[in-house]
């Protein structure tokens, strides 16, 4: 019985996802196929990334400064790994644009892209909410916050505008991330919580 009705349920969230996916890729027009394009992409983001590292150097001295970068690489290090090399293999998702899902005749594309094989979970999402999150803790600012939130909203939006993920790839990738995000920036506070009461 149980069983009937977990199938039934993950039946039906696979319905709710493919819907949402439809009306979002759906609302497609050649201005916003160039601007989610550049959205998603890796490198427009570089000089974004830049004024961080400048947050942080500007705020803190520069061993802790650098200390934060190195934990932000080693955040999204495991966060992308998890997803794209622990995850997917094992839950074999295919993408909404992939050929061999029957959804993609649907399926707006952009510039010919249809991603990877398998998108469950997000690397996007995982990777820019787990900087998102670290960040926030980091900088206890609350538009600063809004900000960071708000781009890792739109990065992750991008992504189901071109078709090449599901709102639940998206959901769980940022789940993974900020989760690690929470477990490294709290982890060592923890630690020395516990080595100063020992």
């Amino acid at each position: 019985m149980w069983f009937n009705f977990f199938k039934e349920f993950i039946l039906w969230l696979s319905d709710i996802d493919a819907r949402l996916l439809l009306i979002v890729n759906g609302a497609h027009s050649p201005f916003f196929d160039s601007v989610m394009w550049c959205i998603s992409g890796r490198w427009i983001w570089v000089p974004f990334y830049a004024v961080l590292a400048y947050l942080l150097f500007r705020r803190m001295s520069w061993k802790r400064a650098s200390i934060c970068l190195v934990t932000i690489g080693l955040i999204i290090l495991a966060a992308d790994q998890t997803c794209a090399t622990l995850i997917r293999p094992e839950i074999g998702r295919l993408r909404p644009a992939n050929l061999n899902n029957p959804l993609s005749s649907f399926v707006h594309v952009v510039n010919g892209y249809r991603g990877g094989r398998y998108g469950f979970p997000s690397c996007h999402a995982a990777n820019t909410f787990a900087l998102a999150v670290f960040m926030s803790l980091v900088i206890r600012h609350k538009w600063f916050t809004v900000m960071m939130f708000s781009w890792a909203f739109v990065v992750s939006y991008s992504r189901m505008y071109l078709g090449v993920h599901y709102f639940g790839d998206l959901f769980c990738g940022a789940t993974i991330g900020s989760l690690f995000a929470v477990l490294f920036y709290y982890l060592p506070k923890i630690r020395n919580y516990h080595s100063i009461h020992d």
